[in-house]
């Protein structure tokens, strides 16, 4: 049976030797037996194991949820309909996010227009809205409301 030291299988998954002793720490893979040298020897199964850790990670699943993940893909009494309720709150977490992203896209445009792109930074609209909401209280009713363009000459 072949064995990796923490190096050989961090390359192998591709991640940092930091992140593998942060998942050893934190339960995400177990705590492998060590050579008399002290090294440690993890076993192949780690491999697959920090896999499925690094594919959850690209779904957007956090370290709790991964866990969870971990424990339904290794237990014999799980049904899908676990599986499916750890997906669905991954998913409706991630519509939030996107909400939120798009709520912000929407702020920093507006911020954007009233920026005219020349001149001294001091003023500027988009640092005057980051400034006055960096508090411990937000200033006004609603902290993305920003003001309509004021209409120039012309326009």
């Amino acid at each position: 049976m072949s064995t990796y030291t923490i190096g050989q299988l961090a390359r192998r998954v591709g991640l940092s030797v930091e992140t593998l002793r942060y998942y050893e720490q934190e339960g995400l893979i177990d705590e492998p037996d060590r050579s008399l040298s002290g090294y440690r020897q993890y076993p192949e199964a780690a491999v697959q194991r920090l896999l499925f850790v690094r594919r959850a990670k690209d779904f957007g699943f956090t370290l709790r949820d991964i866990k969870r993940l971990l424990d339904l893909h290794e237990s014999l009494s799980a049904s899908r309909g676990d599986v499916r309720r750890v997906a669905d709150e991954r998913i409706a977490a991630i519509e939030t996010q996107i909400s939120e992203l798009r709520a912000n896209e929407g702020v920093l445009t507006k911020l954007r227009a009233l920026c005219a792109g020349d001149g001294p930074a001091h003023g500027c609209p988009i640092l005057t809205m980051i400034a006055g909401h960096c508090g411990d209280e937000v200033q006004g009713p609603d902290p993305h409301r920003v003001p309509d363009p004021v209409p120039t000459a012309g326009t």
